[in-house]
């Protein structure tokens, strides 16, 4: 008998947890705040990746990102449906397809460092909130 209830209990957290992170995607999914600043990362990420001359300002990043995730818990959601949904493939793929439309968007390609490097001086220059993240070497 004790078997069984540890059993129903085990199955009960297991249940429970994955309907958290569902609906944790599914909510994050719809919080365009948090998704924009995401993007911010994205983009600043893939630049500083690319081009030998620009590096993140660490210490800013992480900053901006503690912030995303200090909203997204003001909002209602644990650590543990904000890391789910940050780790999840299908988000970052669809956050790949988000940040390569940026890059179109103002004229670079992420398959062409080139261009990636000249966004990033541009969004350096403008001190965008992108610009903010990165800086020349």
């Amino acid at each position: 008998m004790r078997l069984v209830k540890s059993s129903a209990l085990a199955l009960m957290l297991v249940a429970s947890a994955a309907t958290a992170q569902a609906s944790a995607e599914i909510g994050l999914s719809k919080e365009k705040d948090i998704n924009a600043g995401l993007l911010v990362i994205a983009v600043a990420d893939k630049i500083r990746r690319e081009c030998s001359d620009i590096s993140a300002r660490l210490f800013d990043a992480r900053s901006y990102l503690v912030s995303l995730k200090q909203k997204a818990a003001e909002k209602g959601y644990s650590d543990a449906e904000i890391d789910a949904y940050i780790n999840n493939d299908a988000e970052k793929a669809k956050m790949r397809e988000r940040r390569n439309a940026y890059f179109q968007a103002h004229g670079a390609s992420n398959r062409d460092p080139a261009s990636l490097c000249a966004l990033g001086r541009a969004e350096i220059q403008k001190q965008s909130q992108i610009g903010l993240l990165l800086r020349t070497k």
